[in-house]
C-alpha cells in the first residue's frame, strides 16, 4: 500500500486495533441481537511525509458518517478550550471580517461559533448529515460533504480569504 498523500510506500505500522466495529455506531434495542459489522482498524504512518492514515479503506464515508451521534459541543471542556483557542488566533493572526475561518470535520459548530461570535466569516466543512443540521441550526454555514475537491481548490487560489465564490 502507498501513502494517500505522496504515493510513498508504507512500511510502518503504528498500531493495530485488529478488527473494531464503527465508533460511535451503536446498535439500538431492536438490533442487540443481530451480527455486528466489524472493520480492520491498522494505522500506518508514511515515513516520507509523515501522514497518518488507514492501512486500508474498510467501509465507505457514507457508512460512517450517515447518523454520527458524537457532537463536540457536549464537553464543556472541550467548549471552554475552543473558546480559548479561538481568542488566541484572532489576537495571534489578527483576524477580522476580512478573513475566512474554515474547519474540516466542524462537527456541530463548538469551534467556528467562537469566530463567528467575533465577527470573523467562518465556514465548516462536516459529513455527517445530523451534525450539520445541527451548525446550520446555530446559524454556521456549512457544507455536508467531506471536503469537496472544487471547494479546496477555491480556497487554496483564494488564499483562505474570504470570497463571494464560496
Amino acid at each position: 500500500m502507498n501513502c494517500r498523500f505522496c504515493k510513498n510506500p508504507l512500511e510502518y505500522e503504528l498500531i493495530n486495533l485488529g478488527m473494531t466495529p464503527l465508533a460511535n455506531s451503536y446498535l439500538s434495542q431492536k438490533n442487540l441481537h443481530n451480527e455486528e459489522k466489524y472493520y480492520p482498524l491498522s494505522v500506518m504512518v508514511c515515513n516520507k511525509c509523515f501522514l497518518v492514515q488507514l492501512s486500508e479503506d474498510a467501509t465507505s464515508p457514507e457508512n460512517i458518517f450517515s447518523d454520527y451521534v458524537y457532537f463536540s459541543s457536549y464537553s464543556q471542556t472541550w467548549m471552554n478550550h475552543s473558546e480559548d483557542f479561538s481568542k488566541k488566533m484572532v489576537d495571534k493572526f489578527s483576524l477580522n471580517q476580512n478573513d475566512l475561518i474554515v474547519e474540516i470535520a466542524s462537527n456541530d459548530g463548538y469551534l467556528l461559533q467562537h469566530f463567528i461570535d467575533n465577527n470573523i466569516p467562518s465556514l465548516g466543512i462536516e459529513p455527517a448529515a445530523n451534525v450539520a443540521k445541527t451548525a446550520e441550526e446555530r446559524g454556521i454555514k456549512t457544507v455536508n460533504k467531506l471536503l469537496p475537491k472544487k471547494l479546496s481548490k477555491i480556497l487554496r487560489k483564494n488564499s483562505f480569504r474570504h470570497s463571494k465564490s464560496l
